[in-house]
């Protein structure tokens, strides 16, 4: 039993003392007084003769006594409430005393258990910090992890050294996987990482990679040298780019010559190992010229019987990048473009057999259709309008005819342009004129063996988007003309 429960059942105890104490008192006082009434009524009985002076006096005689109880019996009564009070006082007094003493216990004994925890506490607080530090570090360390293995990959996929464009010879054994590759050509000081490259390869699913003789330069993407990969390499060796030359669709010969002294592989340094004078001399040199309708007649024969040519090799210099090595010659570099305009024709002389044509007129017509148009389908419309006007003897009509015969550029002929004394002004002439006018794409040169079938003989371009716009007659070619080229500011 706690101190409270003891301290209530004591109030309980002392109340029901009290409350019997006040019973018993008020009982004797009621004996009292049925005792006096019933000595009353037998004096009455036994003395029937007593006056009502006696009666009076009797009546007079009890009253007091009666007060006197009663007054006894208040006084019993308030003594009691006051007992009670005191009582309650009291216990109401120690219950206060007890609950202080509790709660000073209870203060000390926290004091005594933080006294305790206090140093367990100070020790989790300290857990907690050098665990939090370790979490930062360790946070920190895979951040700086993540960011250098980030900087590595970066770098990896780079070329090894961006200036440096020398060649290195490599041979991929047939059946090497990329890793071998990567390796093969990391030991070879061509990439930063082999394990990069076979990682990178797998990831842009970059396979199909064949063997055989390459050459790479530390200054090529992953991309590139898996690009080269994926075309197949050489059975044999091969010497060593020095640099590329970029030969343009639809150039002419004196374009070309000063084409060839640009090296495109090297952008800080752009000048090429070749000269225009030294390209001229080779591609006008008539000895070179039969040594190469010799080696290629199915392509040069009816351009080396052709008359009034400013260039028999104009046309046949096929537009393209090419290669050369620090002992590739003049004429070595000229052969390549002559040998790569074979090899693209290859598929198409029977064709040219078949139609009539020589590849000569076919040349000459895909040189007009490469500056006339520039979508397939214009190409291959406007061959036909050339080959509907040579079909009735009419003059082909081009523009740029005449600004070959004219050997300049312009944005618009004038009458007196159109009227230039040239073979090659197709104005005045009719039929193909001499030869070729630049070196055609491939797309131009099938346009004009597959041309899409049209009565049309005219044509005329949108001087502003490059829309073609065809007609029969020429009082529809001159409202055209109107609408699309004077009209427009």
């Amino acid at each position: 039993m706690t101190k409270r429960q003891s301290d209530e059942s004591f109030k309980e105890q002392m109340l029901k003392k009290l409350a019997q104490g006040q019973e018993n008192h008020y009982q004797e006082h009621s004996s009292a007084d049925d005792s006096y009434q019933q000595g009353t009524d037998t004096d009455e009985t036994s003395e029937n003769k007593t006056s009502n002076y006696n009666k009076s006096k009797s009546d007079d005689q009890k009253l007091p006594d009666s007060v006197n109880l009663t007054r006894r019996s208040q006084n019993s009564k308030q003594v009691s409430n006051s007992a009670i009070k005191d009582e309650n006082s009291a216990s109401a007094s120690d219950e206060k005393g007890v609950e202080t003493t509790i709660r000073a216990n209870h203060k000390k004994t926290k004091k005594k258990v933080k006294k305790q925890k206090s140093p367990k506490k100070r020790e989790d607080r300290m857990v907690r910090q050098i665990t939090f530090a370790v979490i930062v570090a360790l946070i920190g360390l895979m951040s700086l992890g993540g960011y250098l293995v980030y900087e590595h990959i970066s770098t990896a996929v780079q070329p090894l050294n961006s200036k440096d464009s020398e060649q290195i010879t490599v041979n991929i054994p047939i059946g090497s996987s990329n890793k071998e590759i990567g390796n093969i050509l990391e030991k070879k000081k061509i990439i930063r990482s082999g394990m990069i490259f076979n990682y990178y390869t797998k990831f842009h699913n970059l396979a199909g990679f064949k063997g055989g003789y390459y050459n790479f330069s530390p200054d090529q993407t992953i991309d590139e040298i898996a690009a080269s990969l994926q075309e197949g390499g050489t059975e044999e060796p091969q010497a060593a780019v020095a640099g590329k030359i970029l030969i343009p669709e639809g150039y002419t010969i004196d374009q070309i010559a000063e084409a060839i002294t640009t090296n495109v592989n090297e952008k800080s340094k752009p000048k090429s190992k070749f000269t225009s004078e030294e390209f001229m001399q080779v591609v006008t040199n008539q000895d070179f010229i039969n040594s190469m309708v010799q080696k290629y007649p199915d392509l040069l024969t009816s351009a080396s019987e052709a008359t009034d040519v400013r260039y028999v090799l104009e046309g046949y210099l096929f537009p393209a990048t090419y290669d050369y090595a620090k002992a590739t010659t003049m004429q070595e570099l000229v052969e390549q473009m002559i040998s790569t305009t074979n090899d693209k024709l290859q598929s198409y002389y029977s064709t040219i057999v078949e139609k009539g044509y020589t590849v000569q007129e076919v040349m000459t017509l895909a040189s007009l259709v490469e500056k006339e148009g520039v979508k397939t389908e214009d190409r291959r419309k406007i061959a036909q309008v050339f080959l509907n006007r040579l079909a009735i003897d009419m003059p082909i009509q081009s523009d740029i005819s005449v600004l070959y015969a004219l050997n300049e550029h312009k944005e618009l002929l004038s009458t007196e342009d159109t009227k230039v004394d040239s073979p090659y002004n197709l104005y005045l002439n009719t039929g193909y004129g001499p030869g070729p006018f630049n070196s055609p794409s491939l797309e131009s040169i099938q346009a004009v063996l597959t041309p899409e079938a049209t009565d049309d003989l005219y044509f005329v371009a949108d001087t502003k988007t490059g829309e073609v716009y065809f007609s029969k007659t020429y009082e529809e070619h001159l409202a055209l003309v109107e609408k699309y080229v004077n009209n427009q500011e």
